[in-house]
């Protein structure tokens, strides 16, 4: 893809394309505020550049009937979504439909070269099934702090090695396109705004809990970043002064008490003590437990598994609400590894938001599970590729 639009309303009406579909410029009058004459300008523009091709007749509205107008199908994204313990690669068209995705263990301790090896020959296999010739961007999530739009991570506590890679530098080098970089929890949030739970909400919170706990904050229907690329890193918010020793250097951190690693090592401390057999049995079985196990433990009415799940899910309401009261969003959005403890883990999150924040703030507040799952920072990041190449120039 080497075209980019010459201007504001061309990228309008790209992303209009992106978001709804084909349609026909009297649909797109009706979206955009240009007079006819210069909307069928920029359309023509638009085709001209191969961006955007005619689609068929469109359906009639009185008078001549008019072609739609759709993306150039051949366009392709490739989204990566780097998480703590696995990779997830696909390849999307530029409506940012998956086309082709697949996932693999992958410890992100192992550093950026051995990580990138993976994304690289996991790319060429879904290339290899004649999905893509090659990619017109690619969008990449990692799990820790980014310096936005540089694409470098900063001192990621989970990410040993990564602190200042030029992940934006390498991989458009190896892959021969431009590529954006963000936070996997950002790309998460875009992915249920585009296709997900969120997509007619313009401020939410999207809170992932995975191996690490992170919050995309969506203002206005845009990622807010900070001014530093920090902005939603509440997984080291102090939930307990006296608490436990966190990965960030300090005490008490929420994603310390409450995230996938938390979980697993509190799940095999009921197991060793005695307080759940279930889990015992599981631990036993398999040498290791790890979030799946106490979800599938509470599911068989394992009591210490129920409180462990109650217990964090208390400690993640007592942080979001204060977010909330803070910052009054539409929406909670909660995703991430640990949403396989579904609604037990909902459950006492909404509780305590409920119940701290102010009824005005919570009134009308749905607090809900992601709808997308493992899809959802894959279609994120080529939601974020494709924002950037269908902007001007």
């Amino acid at each position: 893809m080497t075209a980019r639009p010459a201007n504001a309303h061309q990228a309008k009406l790209l992303k209009l394309l992106r978001d709804g579909g084909p349609s026909s410029r009297a649909q797109l009058g009706d979206l955009v505020d240009l007079s006819r004459s210069k909307l069928a300008v920029e359309v023509d523009k638009l085709l001209e550049t191969g961006l955007v091709v005619a689609d068929g007749l469109a359906a009639s509205r009185g008078g001549r009937r008019s072609h739609n107008i759709r993306l150039a199908p051949e366009l392709r994204f490739l989204g990566v979504d780097i998480g703590a313990t696995s990779v997830d690669v696909a390849v999307t068209n530029a409506e940012l439909e998956v086309l082709g995705h697949l996932n693999h263990p992958m410890d992100v301790r192992e550093g950026p070269v051995a990580v990138f090896e993976q994304v690289l020959a996991m790319a060429a296999k879904l290339k290899a099934t004649g999905l893509a010739e090659g990619f017109d961007g690619a969008g990449i999530g990692v799990p820790g702090p980014v310096r936005y739009p540089e694409g470098v991570p900063v001192a990621p506590p989970i990410m040993p090695g990564w602190d200042g890679f030029p992940v934006r530098e390498a991989l458009s080098q190896d892959l021969g396109c431009p590529v954006m970089v963000d936070n996997d929890v950002n790309l998460m949030a875009m992915g249920e705004q585009h296709a997900g739970v969120a997509r007619s909400v313009a401020d939410f919170l999207c809170v992932k809990i995975g191996t690490g706990i992170g919050c995309g904050i969506v203002v206005g229907s845009e990622v807010y970043r900070g001014t530093t690329g920090s902005a939603g890193d509440i997984g080291h918010i102090q939930v307990d002064p006296y608490g436990r020793a966190c990965a960030c250097g300090n005490k008490g951190c929420l994603e310390a008490h409450f995230s996938g690693a938390a979980l697993a090592r509190d799940a095999e401390e009921a197991a060793r003590s005695g307080r759940s057999p279930e889990l015992a049995e599981r631990l036993a079985a398999a040498g290791r437990l790890t979030a799946a196990d106490v979800s599938a433990a509470a599911s068989a009415g394992d009591t210490a598994a129920l409180e462990l799940i109650r217990e964090g899910g208390n400690r993640v309401g007592q942080v979001v609400a204060g977010l909330v009261s803070f910052f009054n969003p539409g929406l909670v959005v909660i995703g991430g590894g640990v949403t396989g403890l579904g609604h037990t883990l909902l459950a006492a999150v909404r509780t305590q938001v409920y119940r701290q924040s102010l009824p005005l703030a919570t009134g009308n507040l749905p607090i809900v599970l992601g709808e997308l799952g493992a899809v959802a920072g894959v279609i994120g990041a080529a939601r974020l590729i494709s924002d950037h190449l269908f902007s001007p120039a």
